[in-house]
């Protein structure tokens, strides 16, 4: 079901169905309490909501899953956000003496935003994208994952499609939760290549020797740049974008490109005849000329805002808010799925709120000796929403979710036997 099919105006009345039988509420604190390892981590942590005609909600914090659960359900938010965890409770910030209330932890986050590569993309432009553009999001997930998991060493990491436009990475290791805002800078620098604003015509300069980092990034880039650049976004096809080209090249190369172009019309050819004259070049020049790689991560590699990644109080869409605008719920993605990752197959809230009034199936039937039994209110509860979820196209992204999570938590497991045993608590 396309986006088409949403009806913003319908919000309003979907969310609360949403808040009361879809949201995986029990998953959500599972992730955000981390196991419990660390006291009134989940207290201290700022929520942030935007509601209904932009009204714009800071400083929320719970004590509990069901006082999130009750608040959530009670103010229906548009929007949700996740912060910091604070040195106190965020809703009692009004109380603290000025100055100590501080931003201590967060996940390390990244964001990745397709009106950044509004240069380089003729496909679409500001929030529209489209199958040929979203290459430009797996190149990224592809290099920043490797870069994340075996350059620093973390591995918990959490991506999140936004439900719009861009993707969203959620690094949520301990070491990556504790960092300073001077170390997640250093990460984002390391991590950033593509560098100047509009007015800035060559955003990629490479120096000998090309660190490893940037070779191994270069290795994705290389199986996506034929099909991408060359064949979708035709870089070397029309006049306007080969002269876009030809200005990232020295002058000398520009000139003998141009008249070679006028013999050659194929974009791949005429792609060959510029790495002819990159190998040429670096034959003949005392230092580096990597022009053609430069041409290459600047129309491909990752675009971060890295003020997002800086800031410790930094606040950043959370997984599983729905997206007022398409309708799209921000869903975790399995990278071992990447590569057939649709944006547009990511289901709408109208969708899994239709779903939910499909007649039951099977194991889904009501028993009706369940109904006569007296049950626990809030087991009921628990079991009608894990069944509810179940039944609409939300179930496969919780699913992962929850693989995430049990991942985490033997990490978590460890951490609690470590304390208990420094404390001698057998």
């Amino acid at each position: 079901m396309s986006s088409s099919n949403y009806d913003s105006a319908c919000l309003p009345d979907l969310l609360p169905l949403y808040y009361r039988r879809l949201f995986p509420f029990s998953q959500y604190y599972r992730w955000l309490n981390y196991g419990g390892v660390q006291k009134n981590y989940f207290q201290n942590r700022e929520f942030s909501f935007t509601l209904k005609d932009d009204i714009y909600v800071r400083y929320q914090s719970f004590s509990t899953q069901t006082e999130l659960e009750k608040e959530m359900q009670k103010m229906n938010p548009y929007k949700i956000d996740i912060g910091a965890i604070y040195s106190h409770r965020p809703n009692q910030h009004n109380t603290v003496k000025s100055g100590s209330f501080q931003a201590l932890e967060k996940e390390l986050v990244f964001d990745i935003d397709m009106t950044d590569y509004d240069d380089v993309r003729s496909c679409c432009s500001a929030a529209d994208i489209c199958c040929k553009c979203w290459t430009l999001m797996t190149i990224a997930i592809h290099i920043l994952d490797r870069a994340l998991r075996e350059d620093f060493g973390f591995q918990h990491l959490l991506w999140v499609y936004s439900g719009r436009r861009g993707v969203h990475c959620w690094v949520c290791d301990e070491a990556a939760r504790k960092l300073s805002v001077a170390a997640r800078s250093a990460v984002a620098e390391y991590l950033s290549l593509v560098k100047g604003g509009d007015e800035m015509l060559k955003k990629v300069v490479l120096t000998d020797p090309i660190h490893p980092f940037i070779r191994e990034s270069l290795a994705v880039v290389e199986r996506y740049f034929p099909r991408y650049a060359l064949q979708e976004q035709d870089i070397l096809g029309r006049k306007e974008s080969v002269n876009k080209v030809l200005a990232l090249m020295p002058e000398d190369v520009r000139k003998e490109l141009q008249q070679d172009f006028q013999n050659e019309k194929k974009p791949e050819n005429r792609w060959k005849l510029v790495k002819e004259q990159a190998k040429r070049k670096q034959g003949t020049a005392k230092k580096g000329q990597y022009f053609e790689k430069e041409i290459m991560l600047q129309y491909c590699y990752p675009r971060l805002d890295v003020n997002v990644s800086k800031g410790v109080n930094h606040l950043l869409k959370s997984p599983f808010s729905v997206h007022p605008k398409t309708g799209r719920i921000s869903v975790p993605m399995d990278l071992k799925e990447l590569e057939t990752f649709d944006p547009f197959a990511v289901p709408t809230i109208s969708q899994i709120c239709e779903e939910l009034d499909r007649p039951r199936t099977g194991e889904e039937e009501e028993k009706p000796e369940d109904t006569k039994e007296k049950e626990n209110e809030k087991d009921a509860a628990e079991r009608r929403k894990i069944r509810d979820y179940k039944r609409t196209s939300l179930a496969k992204y919780v699913k992962y979710f929850d693989q995430f999570l049990d991942k985490m938590a033997r990490s978590w497991k460890g951490e609690l036997l470590k304390k208990s045993d420094l404390q001698k608590d057998f």
